[in-house]
């Protein structure tokens, strides 16, 4: 007994001709906002799951990277929800303080104007317009690739609430003395005029010169020393020369001081440290503190001097010489040609490859430079994000990963939080006219004719609150209760260190250390860390704008649908590795969703439907079969999202879909819809489709929604129920008939294809031994499958085959005298024949010339070996062709 769908009657009618994403895609999308099945309801009894949306910046718009982000978080939580999970997917954006800024500036130079002339209300006035005129196109982008998140919640960094999370936790550190005021060294942007994070620092080989020059006497006959230098400038800086302790050549030197060739009352020492190596160049290095981070330790070690002969602009200034006011390359030339008039320049200059750190945002190098700055105080904090992964609070995946987390948090440097901008959150500290310094919280009011700090803070401040600042941190919100800690976060492994290691310091402060009002409702933001690798080319290669090879994921969308990008990026996802991707592995992808899509329509138009399963008894082997599968296939594809196994999850559905379903049962099937089984096959297949469509949902959900509410008549898959199917007991015996007969029936079509039949050629067969292994699978189904037909009354053999079977072995003895041309064939066959063995004379002759072996390159002999073993192959199989033929 079964129970129909409501749309039994034709619903494949009610599916176009054919699947064409574009024509679905936008209007399937707007209903499921529309019907609100994103939104997140925090009164649920349901268990929570929650997500919070790497911000993406308001300026950006959708690369690979996030669409394989967005993928892999829409995937999780559509199964979540599907699990029966109240699911809060919170989507937003960050305020992207440089890269917001220098946009802005940019069109006002295009307006003939700066922000410097309009003044900072003004220009933040003209960014807050730019945000609400063009910002968020990424928004619109996430719409495109299905991205299930609770548009409801979506949150900016700037918006109200967060600017109050930021000035709370700042005070917070800042009362416990975990935030300071130093003059330490810095990433600068001459450009920008600000410090910039470590992220914000691109490495590159340059093609540079290295300059020897002598401090001390130029000819010798007093103390000297030689250093070598690929920034000449930085000379003008220098406090010290260090040379390693032990090193007999200097040993006399150490402690003594050398008159500076170009400054005039002024000096540098030569020290002792262990950072120089004898062995490389002079074994001396000449110690700039204020404008290298190596030369900043080794002053710090020594108690040096750290003037800074540089100003925001890169421009020489303060050293009181003529160089003063030139540009840093100007002045490199300049000082260059004033130590060669003094006979200092030792050694020509010689080219000299270096890695040089470049501003992502503005292009040009960038200058360590010494400068007064806000910094986090990160031992106490990095040690509670470290104890986190250690106690098992969070746990990192993959696991490999854990070595570098624990790398990062045990070896922090404190964090400049500073930024020379002024499109951010500005720093909450005041200064009074008597030197007074007040940190004030977003309650209180700073004393009257006090002025604020003109800086803001750095990006990755207010995003490392992200997990619980969105949720209405520092208030007590139902979300907070709710919804926090979240469940995972997933990123790629590339920001472990600068976007996580933050949230993880922010967040176990938060859990541990604040109290009442402030506590947040557990000890770090996230229970799991998914960290998955980067996107590359099909050949490996790092996508980059330079190289040309960067593909636009909204392109693939246009091209190929969003779902063939979302299945190509998910099955290329294995934990902690790199994916190459590329047009071939979308097309790929978009095939197999038309393949599902013709599978399932097909099935429909021969009456699939959803109903109670019949009794086991009552099946046949093929449906058995493909029941106890489906069962193992759904037991796979959770143990793989569990582990955050995303490709393994792919992996299986692709090739359950396409190699057993589509490309097996199926075919059974169309055997089975024409005598008794039809109404038993019709549910099963109905059901199998129904189980499949709702595990394949998470990863293609709008070809599988279209299909699913075709099929069943119900709603929407994203409020479908997860599959719980098991693997159907006592299907052994089917399983392994099954399994025969698809060995016998790919074996008999191997032999039609080394026979040369075309695939709709049929030949009579008779089948010997196929009672004696128990085969359930009637001679019908086998033959329809092969393409064979039953043998009339006179029928001769001309060829066999033995197919060896579990149980047995089954011989084919087939008549293909009337299916080929069969003189003709020979001929053909004795000329490809002769061919091969002229291939393999040819080659063979090579190979054994010893002259030839001793001059070719290897490659070339490896190429030839390939060769001669195809040709030796190629030999044996038309040989065994011609031999099982039979004569014209």
């Amino acid at each position: 007994m079964t129970t129909e769908q409501p749309n039994a009657a034709n619903p494949a009618q009610s599916l176009p001709k054919s699947w064409n994403p574009a024509d679905h895609e936008d209007s399937i999308y707007s209903r499921w906002v529309e019907a609100g099945y994103f939104e997140a309801d925090a009164s649920s009894e349901k268990p929570p799951y929650s997500i919070v949306l790497p911000p993406p910046n308001v300026t950006g718009s959708l690369h690979m990277g996030h669409a394989l982000d967005h993928t892999l978080m829409d995937a999780l939580s559509r199964r979540k929800r599907m699990q029966g999970y109240e699911v809060l997917w919170l989507p937003g954006m960050d305020h992207a303080g440089i890269a917001t800024q220098t946009l802005v500036e940019k069109k006002l130079n295009a307006e003939g104007t700066s922000r410097h002339e309009i003044g900072r209300e003004a220009f933040i006035e003209k960014v807050w317009e730019w945000k609400a005129n063009s910002g968020g196109t990424i928004g619109s982008q996430m719409r495109r690739i299905g991205d299930g998140v609770d548009w409801s919640r979506e949150r900016f960094t700037l918006d109200e609430g967060l600017s109050r999370a930021v000035q709370t936790i700042f005070k917070e550190l800042y009362d416990q003395g975990l935030i300071y005021r130093a003059e330490r060294l810095v990433n600068w942007s001459p450009v920008l005029g600000t410090a910039i994070s470590d992220i914000e620092v691109k490495y590159s080989d340059v093609d540079g010169e290295l300059v020897t020059f002598r401090y001390g006497s130029v000819d010798g006959s007093g103390p000297y020393i030689d250093v070598a230098t690929t920034r000449l400038e930085t000379m003008l800086g220098d406090t010290a020369i260090a040379v390693a302790p032990g090193d007999e050549r200097y040993a006399h030197l150490v402690g003594q001081t050398l008159p500076h060739p170009i400054r005039e009352d002024w000096s540098v020492v030569v020290v002792a440290d262990e950072y120089v190596d004898p062995e490389f160049g002079s074994g001396a290095v000449k110690i700039t503190p204020a404008h290298d981070p190596n030369d900043f330790e080794v002053a710090q070690r020594h108690d040096l001097p750290m003037p800074t002969i540089m100003d925001a602009a890169a421009r020489i200034e303060g050293t009181g010489t003529k160089f003063d006011g030139l540009d840093r390359y100007e002045a490199r030339s300049a000082i260059n040609a004033e130590l060669a008039t003094q006979g200092r320049i030792i050694a020509e200059k010689r080219p000299y490859v270096h890695s040089v750190g470049h501003s992502e945002r503005s292009g040009e190098a960038i200058e360590p430079r010494l400068s007064m700055q806000w910094w986090v105080k990160v031992a106490d904090l990095a040690k509670m994000a470290g104890d986190a992964v250690r106690d098992g609070d969070t746990v990192i995946h993959p696991a490999s990963q854990e070595p570098r987390w624990f790398d990062w948090v045990d070896n922090m440097h404190d964090w400049t939080i500073s930024r020379q901008l002024w499109w951010g959150h500005r720093i909450p500290i005041w200064y009074g006219p008597d030197g007074d310094v007040v940190c004030v919280g977003p309650d209180e009011s700073a004393p009257e004719g006090y002025e604020q700090d003109p800086d803001v803070l750095d990006t990755w401040f207010s995003s490392g609150l992200w997990p619980f600042s969105t949720m209405g941190w520092p208030e007590s919100t139902t979300d907070l209760e709710r919804f926090y800690p979240t469940s995972v976060l997933v990123t790629g492994y590339d920001i472990l260190f600068f976007w996580v290691a933050r949230m993880m310091m922010f967040g176990t402060f938060v859990g541990q250390r604040l109290t009442g009002d402030k506590a947040v409702g557990g000890p770090v933001p996230f229970r799991d860390v998914f960290l998955h690798g980067l996107v590359r080319d099909e050949h490996g290669q790092k996508m980059s704008k330079s190289k040309g090879n960067g593909i636009d994921p909204l392109d693939w969308v246009d091209q190929y649908g969003a779902d063939a990008l979302r299945f190509t990026l998910a099955r290329g996802a294995a934990p902690g590795g790199d994916l190459s991707v590329g047009d071939d592995h979308a097309q790929a992808s978009r095939n197999f969703a038309t393949k599902l899509f013709n599978a399932t329509k097909f099935a429909l138009m021969n009456g699939a439907k959803v109903g109670t399963l019949p009794e086991t008894d009552s099946l046949s082997d093929a449906d058995r079969w493909i029941l106890h599968r489906l069962g193992e296939l759904r037991v796979a594809v959770d143990a793989s999202l569990d582990a955050y196994e995303f490709s393994k999850a792919c992996d299986a559905l692709y090739h359950f879909t396409w190699d057993e379903l589509c490309d097996w049962y199926l075919e059974l099937a169309k055997v089975q819809f024409g005598d008794e089984r039809a109404e038993n096959t019709k549910v099963v297949l109905g059901h199998v489709l129904d189980t499949v469509l709702r595990l394949l949902h998470p990863f293609i959900p709008f070809v599988t929604e279209v299909l699913w509410t075709t099929l069943t008549g119900e709603e929407s898959l994203v409020i479908a129920e997860w599959p719980s199917s098991e693997p159907l007991d006592g299907a052994e015996e089917s399983v392994r008939r099954i399994e025969d007969t698809q060995k016998l029936i790919t074996e008999v079509r191997r032999f039609r294809s080394d026979q040369g039949l075309k695939p709709g050629q049929k030949a009579p067969a008779k089948f010997i031994g196929l009672e004696a292994v128990d085969a359930d699978a009637t001679l019908a189904e086998v033959r329809n499958l092969a393409r064979l037909t039953e043998p009339d009354d006179g029928f001769a053999a001309t060829a066999s085959i033995e197919v060896r079977l579990a149980r047995g072995t089954v011989t084919v003895e087939i008549d293909i005298s009337d299916a080929i041309d069969v003189a003709a064939e020979r001929k053909r066959l004795e000329k490809d024949l002769a061919g091969a063995r002229k291939e393999l004379e040819t080659t063979g002759a090579k190979l054994g010339n010893e002259s030839f072996l001793a001059k070719a390159p290897e490659h070339v002999v490896d190429k030839i070996r390939g060769r001669q073993e195809f040709a030796r192959a190629e030999v044996e199989r038309i040989t065994a062709r011609l031999e099982g033929m039979p004569q014209a």
